[in-house]
């Protein structure tokens, strides 16, 4: 458990998509263009699967379900 909350996820492919997002977010900071896009990319960004540790409302939670 201790490993998990440094470390991250043991999962060999979450690990992988957080390393090339990573890479995505990197290269695709280096090549904004700050007029258009003011605000930096993140690794959220290019990360669908990475989980969001936010608290949702029972309303939103149901929504995501139906």
């Amino acid at each position: 458990m201790k490993f998990r909350q440094r470390r991250g996820s043991l999962h060999l492919g979450m690990r992988i998509e957080r390393s090339v997002a990573v890479l995505a977010a990197l290269t695709a900071n280096v090549h904004r263009d700050h007029q258009k896009r003011p605000a930096p990319y993140t690794v959220a960004d290019f990360a669908p699967h990475e989980h969001d540790n936010r608290e949702i409302s029972l309303e939103e939670a149901m929504s995501t379900w139906a």
